[in-house]
């Protein structure tokens, strides 16, 4: 499995396409999932990542209202796609209005995913974030420093 890193500045299309950057291609050939992502980005997976994150989700109990109604928000979104041979992926009106899509857009590499975020809101969001991840002094990630 490859891992999503970098930061890519695609523009979607009149049609409501992107076309996919090339180093995430080769991992999203065989088709992807996107989905509702946390603070209003989508999240792509690969078949194989979306297949093991469905796992996970199998295995929250039926019980817990909160996992409910995440993997009903999560679930109920999720469109596959399999990209065409310009490496052009649609992105679906209800997942562009989500994530409050325009013409220019942030594909970042997120590790096992990678997300789609319109750009002046990753802009946004990175600025806040960048000087939070500066005077991180606590271990955030186990085990990471």
């Amino acid at each position: 499995m490859g891992v999503f890193l970098g930061t890519y500045s695609p523009r979607l299309d009149e049609k409501g396409r992107v076309i996919l950057p090339a180093k995430f291609r080769e991992e999203l050939a065989e088709g992807l999932v996107l989905t509702r992502g946390q603070e209003r980005c989508l999240y792509v997976f690969s078949i194989r990542e979306f297949e093991r994150v469905h796992e996970q989700l199998r295995a929250a109990p039926l019980s817990s209202k909160q996992a409910r109604d995440y993997i009903r928000v999560f679930l109920s979104g999720a469109s596959d796609e399999v990209p065409d041979k310009q490496g052009r992926v649609t992105i679906p009106p209800p997942l562009r209005e989500y994530a409050g899509l325009d013409r220019e857009l942030a594909f970042i590499g997120a590790g096992t995913r990678a997300e789609i975020w319109d750009a002046g809101s990753w802009n946004d969001y990175l600025s806040e974030k960048e000087a939070a991840f500066s005077d991180t002094a606590e271990e955030v990630v186990p085990g990471l420093f």
